[in-house]
């Protein structure tokens, strides 16, 4: 009888750890994503911490997306960067960024010469009407970009995932 006493105690302090560890992981997890939690961020709040400082034009690049899109969970959005892709002068990079999402850096992409052209579409959530940045690193460090609101009738990211 005095067993089964001890070993319960020692089980609900197991779980009790447990439970006290999982929490500080998940928000060490967050931590480290940058979680946005809804709030809009400004573009320079997007974009320095990629470019640092690094020069930043609005030109060559284009972004294919619907301007409004019924459901925040699957949006079609197409970068093109016009680049030679050659071995002197390519595209590096493609992040695309999130003005309201919990994760502001929703995908990147690495490219180079071998690609042929620098070309991606992918679907992407949005955490309802927003921004978003496509943003190209280019081989001689310099960033181009181009921004886009998207009007997003059912939001995606509610749960903050």
């Amino acid at each position: 009888m005095k067993a089964e006493g001890w070993l319960r105690r020692k089980g609900l302090q197991s779980l009790l750890l447990a439970g006290i560890s999982g929490s500080w992981l998940s928000s060490q997890f967050a931590y480290a994503q940058r979680m946005n939690s809804g709030r809009l961020l400004s573009f320079e709040d997007m974009v320095q911490p990629i470019v640092k400082g690094a020069k930043l034009v609005k030109r060559d690049l284009q972004i294919e997306a619907p301007i409004l899109a019924d459901n925040g969970s699957l949006v079609p959005i197409q970068i093109k960067v016009q680049s030679p892709m050659s071995a002197l002068d390519h595209v590096t990079h493609i992040y695309l960024l999130s003005q309201r999402n919990p994760v502001v850096q929703m995908a990147m992409f690495q490219l180079g010469p071998w690609n042929g052209r620098a070309d991606v579409s992918t679907r992407i959530r949005l955490a309802g009407t927003q921004e978003v940045v496509a943003l190209a690193r280019l081989s001689n460090g310099e960033f181009r970009y181009k921004q886009m609101e998207i009007i997003v009738t059912e939001s995606a990211c509610v749960d903050a995932s």
